[in-house]
């Protein structure tokens, strides 16, 4: 039977793919911060679902990733939906600097757990839920794109290390727009998509062990004018929200 751990599950696209894999039969491991959210999935199907208290800013972090593994039995898939976003144009250092322990220093901790248990165990399929803000520096959110475009490099980094080693570890990049999740909860975003619609493409591209993609086909046609902007044009630009989100 098939098993997944996904760290960041109990709200907004992580919930999503969880709900999801468990419909489609999977043995899943959830971890979060939040006790009662943990049970309150593990109980929508109890014998489906293993859960473990984590916070990946945390060095203890990895030791709970393992206990988790532990109880699920091993695992097959390992799907990283932790994640924070903020717009900070007056550049409040505390801010920036917890962006980057989450999303920097968090996520490698949590992506090196996955890589080394696959190495060890041979193999497995790493999924991270990034976003297309890696693409080009956000002025509004400078901590937020430069962690993105730094997951974006560590995934292909990695990517080039498996196979360098001739490991069975494969990867998938996943890059959403805007999503309705709690952390969108003020202001007006452009093609804001459902959370439960961005989680099935999610689920689809793992399946299919996608190399990189972006959700949706709207966001990979705005991505893709985004890479041909010059540098000296997109400074100039006035891009303009109120939060960022994975």
């Amino acid at each position: 039977m098939r098993k997944a751990v996904i760290v960041g599950a109990t709200s907004g696209i992580g919930k999503e793919v969880a709900l999801l894999l468990i419909r489609e039969g999977w043995q899943l491991g959830i971890a979060a911060r939040r006790e009662e959210e943990l049970k309150a999935l593990q109980a929508t199907a109890p014998t489906q679902i293993e859960w473990q208290v984590l916070d990946v800013t945390r060095e203890d972090a990895v030791d709970h990733l393992h206990t988790l593994i532990g109880k699920l039995g091993g695992m097959d898939l390992y799907v990283h939906s932790s994640g924070v976003g903020y717009q900070n144009p007056n550049l409040e250092a505390d801010i920036e600097l917890r962006t980057l322990q989450t999303n920097g220093e968090g996520f490698t901790r949590m992506i090196v757990a996955a890589f080394q248990y696959f190495k060890e165990h041979g193999g497995g399929h790493i999924g991270a839920i990034s976003s297309i803000a890696g693409t080009k520096g956000l002025g509004l959110a400078p901590a937020y794109s430069a962690t993105k475009r730094f997951q974006n490099t560590y995934i292909d980094a990695l990517d080039q290390l498996s196979r360098m080693e001739k490991l069975n570890i494969r990867f998938t990049d996943i890059r959403p727009g805007f999503v309705a999740t709690p952390l969108l909860k003020e202001g007006h975003y452009p093609m804001q998509m459902r959370t439960g619609k961005v989680a099935a493409s999610i689920v689809k591209a793992l399946q299919k062990r996608k190399r990189v993609v972006v959700i949706d086909w709207r966001y990979a046609i705005l991505v893709f004018f985004w890479r041909m902007i010059p540098r000296w044009i997109w400074v100039r630009m006035p891009i303009k929200t109120h939060e960022i989100t994975t």
